[in-house]
């Protein structure tokens, strides 16, 4: 249980989903964790949770889409413990379930402030610490989107596969710096924001999720986290530029079921 023992993280979209179970799964691993997102008093409530229970935890508000909430997470981080060794980029929206050419530019700019431009902040704020300790994991999500092609989602697709090209050229420029760099592809994954797209768009969404998973059901956040531990601790040390799908075999073999959209 000690596998993140004295390191700082950083999870952006810290307050629930995939974040809240990096950050409970980091915390719990030995890390002092600090929590940002929009979310304030869910982010508060549950950076006062792990703390009762134990743990070192500290809440930020940070809007990723503002370059100057990215600057202040870090800047608390390495002000309250002297060092950042875990970045993941987590935080993101799900604008789509429209063809390309419907899309509005703001949703467009919206998608890609949120998802792309905050990856790029948020390692352009950690980078200059972990290149004077010489050492730090970074974890950015992508998503199983970023491998296969679903209708409605071109420009989702985009910023994820753009992460994935980030993670991959940053690996390389940094690894000689002792800086490992990777990325999480989620296939379906049980949250609220995916609990809000099935009512948004409907119909048989939620089937048509499980059908195309050949493990037959959709993912738990905590399968998520797992990966994100592993790839953030000393057992991942000779990993990087690498995607890890947790996709439930979704891109091993594409069940593509339209009849169900």
């Amino acid at each position: 249980m000690d596998r993140l023992k004295g390191k700082t993280a950083i999870v952006t979209g810290a307050a629930d989903g995939i974040g809240h179970a990096i950050s409970e799964a980091m915390a719990r691993e030995g890390a002092h964790v600090f929590l940002g997102d929009i979310a304030d008093e869910k982010g508060e409530k549950f950076a006062a949770e792990l703390r009762t229970a134990g743990h070192r935890a500290d809440y930020v508000h940070c809007d990723v889409a503002e370059e100057a909430d990215i600057a202040a997470l870090i800047d608390a981080a390495v002000g309250k413990t002297g060092h950042l060794d875990i970045l993941v980029n987590n935080a993101a929206i799900a604008i789509g379930g429209m063809p390309v050419h419907e899309m509005s530019d703001e949703q467009w700019h919206r998608l890609i402030a949120v998802n792309l431009t905050s990856v790029f902040r948020g390692c352009k704020y950690a980078l200059p610490h972990m290149i004077a300790q010489k050492s730090g994991s970074i974890v950015n999500m992508a998503s199983a989107q970023g491998h296969i092609g679903l209708d409605g989602w071109t420009a989702y697709a985009g910023a994820k596969g753009a992460v994935m090209a980030m993670t991959r050229q940053m690996a390389v420029e940094f690894g000689p710096l002792n800086i490992r760099v990777n990325s999480i592809s989620p296939g379906t994954i049980n949250t609220p924001m995916n609990d809000k797209l099935v009512k948004e768009i409907g119909g048989n969404l939620a089937k048509a999720w499980v059908k195309m998973h050949p493990l037959g059901r959709i993912g738990k956040p905590s399968e998520v986290a797992e990966a994100a531990v592993y790839l953030a601790s000393d057992a991942a040390g000779f990993t990087t530029g690498t995607d890890l799908r947790v996709d439930g075999g979704l891109t091993a073999a594409p069940r593509y079921v339209p009849d169900l959209l």
